[in-house]
């Protein structure tokens, strides 16, 4: 009972994670990004100028790890449950992906738009690395809807399991036919 109590609290934790880090992307997608790549570099500069106390390099990285940590507690947890493991253990797999291709092409580009800048680069390289940033960033979008949609499944098969495991007995399935 025990186990089956922290396997909850921790998958859980990993769908809230997972529905912050999803909500925040497509807010980052739908109302930040179009401000901050409008008219590269002049919006990258003024991005820079209202980013100043805080930023998404912030935000993400910390939570997107720890969003991996508390995800691969929860596949440990899950991985008793056969109806859950593979939906949770998916879930952690495109969180993962989604982290090490925002450090692959993302990071590198966020280095020449927002740290270099017309410092180092051209106003045209800047354009071409703003619009590249904007197109890869859809998987991004894409990695981050198919984990929270994935641990959000999981989920709710571990809470079932948690019914079951509780009362001791079985729920109803659609093939269940009951008296009436």
């Amino acid at each position: 009972m025990k186990l089956r109590l922290v396997t909850l609290a921790v998958s859980m934790a990993y769908l809230w994670l997972m529905m912050i880090l999803l909500g925040a992307i497509v807010l980052e997608t739908f109302m930040v990004y179009p401000n901050i790549f409008v008219d590269p570099p002049a919006s990258l500069e003024t991005a820079l100028e209202f980013m100043k106390v805080t930023a998404p390099n912030d935000f993400f990285p910390p939570l997107g790890f720890l969003s991996w940590i508390t995800g691969v507690g929860a596949v440990v947890l899950a991985w008793r449950i056969r109806p859950a493991r593979y939906w949770v253990a998916f879930s952690v797999l495109m969180i993962v992906c989604e982290g090490l291709f925002s450090m692959a092409f993302h990071w590198p580009r966020n280095e020449i738009l927002f740290v270099e800048g017309t410092a180092v680069h051209s106003d045209a390289f800047l354009v071409q690395t703003a619009q590249e940033f904007q197109r890869l960033h859809w998987s991004r979008l894409v990695f981050n809807a198919a984990s929270a949609v994935t641990i959000f499944v999981g989920f709710l098969k571990i809470y079932r399991d948690f019914l079951v495991g509780r009362s001791g007995a079985s729920l109803p399935t659609p093939a269940t036919k009951h008296p009436v």
